[in-house]
């Protein structure tokens, strides 16, 4: 069963997942040096073999150990589907996960989306891109056929919309930001 309505199927909003990153997550962090201080609150994500971690100008590639486990499964899960599928395979792409109060306030000049209190703050939040993915290709492979990204987004969308219907999480459908944003539950 497909996903036929992003904005209905993923309504969660900030007040929504804000109470759920409270309930789970870390106390914020001011800057990048409380991190150092810090990392034994949270387990780095930046190396997995089911996601890519963009270039993470605002964030920090650390989650609390719940949105660690959360993400590895939908990364999982997203390249299971393809796979069941026959869809060749894809990497989704996190374009943000833990932010300081300092990203905060630096994102919050550009960012329409960003919220003084954002969910981000708290170690429980991380984004993934809806319109680019890695293609995986082993070396010295024949070329991948090409796979539409309209294809892949509704493969995610799917992932994501029986996670939230195990209750594990929330997720927002952002258009503007071009992501799904998501907290774990």
């Amino acid at each position: 069963m497909g996903v036929y309505n992003y904005k209905e199927a993923f309504p969660d909003s900030n007040d929504v997942q804000l109470t759920a990153a409270l309930a789970y997550g870390i106390s914020p962090l001011a800057n990048r040096d409380e991190l150092d201080r810090r990392k034994g609150e949270m387990v780095y994500v930046g190396a997995n073999p089911y996601f890519r971690l963009d270039n993470l100008k605002r964030s920090i590639p650390y989650l609390v150990p719940r949105a660690a486990v959360l993400l590895q499964d939908i990364g999982r899960s997203f390249l299971d589907s393809l796979y069941v599928k026959h869809v060749p395979l894809h990497q989704m792409i996190v374009t943000s996960a833990t932010r300081t109060a300092d990203d905060v306030e630096k994102l919050r000049g550009h960012n329409k989306n960003a919220t003084e209190n954002s969910c981000h703050l708290y170690g429980t939040t991380f984004d993934i891109c809806y319109n680019r993915y890695v293609t995986v290709q082993p070396p010295q492979a024949p070329v991948r056929r090409a796979v539409q990204n309209d294809t892949l987004k509704w493969v995610l969308s799917e992932v994501l919309r029986d996670l939230r219907q195990q209750q594990r999480c929330y997720v927002k459908y952002e258009v503007k930001q071009g992501c799904f944003h998501i907290t774990v539950r």
